[in-house]
């Protein structure tokens, strides 16, 4: 049994078979998720795993070149929004619209039980050399 890192099967399964270019979502409990992509449940109960819980624990796993969150986050949800800028100052942000149609090209979905509005990233995997 694996004794660091991420623990979940699914998860870890999914994340050795991304590659470069390929996109993950990390999502709310309320985020409607496209038909299509591998998706991968953590929600256990409202807040549980937490959003940044969830980031911080795939960042240790994934090399990120590029994150797409929506603009609306800045306002609804200024938490999230600095987690997000604080690991990519580079972060694009786009209406909430878009992001939600920018997640048909997800090849995973990760759901957390986050429960605040705009807790979502698309990110874009990078390699690591």
């Amino acid at each position: 049994m694996k004794k660091s890192g991420i623990l979940n099967r699914h998860l870890a399964g999914a994340i050795a078979e991304l590659g470069h270019g390929d996109t993950v979502l990390i999502c709310d409990a309320g985020m409607p998720i496209p038909p299509g992509p591998r998706v991968v449940d953590l929600a256990f109960r409202a807040g549980t795993p937490s959003f940044a819980e969830v980031l911080d624990g795939l960042l240790d796993e994934l090399v990120v070149e590029g994150a797409t969150a929506a603009e609306e986050i800045r306002e609804a949800n200024p938490e999230a929004a600095a987690l997000l800028d604080g690991h990519f100052p580079w972060l694009d942000v786009v209406p909430h619209a878009d992001l939600k149609a920018l997640t048909a090209t997800a090849r995973l979905v990760v759901r957390t039980g986050e429960a605040r509005p705009y807790a979502n990233v698309l990110l874009r995997c990078g390699v690591f050399f």
